[in-house]
């Protein structure tokens, strides 16, 4: 199976902030961006695999910065790392006020998906090859967040995540 880049996963995204999208402080509802954050790294996900994909997880995901009522939503999704059949995808959200000229950040997520055969059973992806040194910095990161995410959906001892424990322990 031959390698992959970040760049060939990269899907961004724009979608405008319209009146049914918003809450009572015409700020945009956090369910509808998880929405969108979810349909971004899904097709970040899929071009990475050629496979149909499901969501598997999402980490931990705040709010950082409101987003207005007209604003222009930007999404910009890349798959940071191939495990066996999972990906994660790093998700980075952008807000503009159009009639302002301002572009903020408002949110960043990891989320992760299983790629599936035609039968729906999970199918082998292809490696991730991290150009950048950012691309490098999350490739080599992703199996630290791997690891905690499965300790804490109960899917692994603690004692057997070695990425985590590096963190905790010093070799003096």
């Amino acid at each position: 199976m031959t390698e992959k880049t970040a760049i060939e996963s990269l899907t961004i995204m724009t979608e405008l902030v319209l009146p049914n999208d918003t809450n009572v402080l015409f700020n945009l509802r956090g369910g509808k961006l998880l929405h969108w954050m979810d349909i971004a790294a899904a097709i970040a996900a899929q071009k990475h695999s050629n496979r149909t994909v499901v969501t598997a997880s999402v980490d931990n995901v705040s709010f950082e910065n409101p987003i207005k009522l007209g604003n222009v939503v930007t999404l910009q999704a890349k798959v940071t790392r191939a495990f066996n059949t999972s990906m994660e995808t790093f998700i980075e959200v952008w807000t503009e006020d159009m009639t302002e000229g301002t572009k903020i950040k408002a949110n960043e997520a990891y989320y992760t998906f299983v790629a599936l055969d035609k039968e729906r059973k999970p199918i082998k992806v292809a490696p991730l090859l991290p150009q950048t040194i950012e691309e490098k910095h999350q490739y080599e990161s992703a199996l630290r967040r791997r690891q905690l995410r499965l300790v804490l959906a109960g899917k692994l001892k603690p004692e057997d995540a070695p990425e985590l424990k590096a963190i905790f322990t010093s070799e003096n």
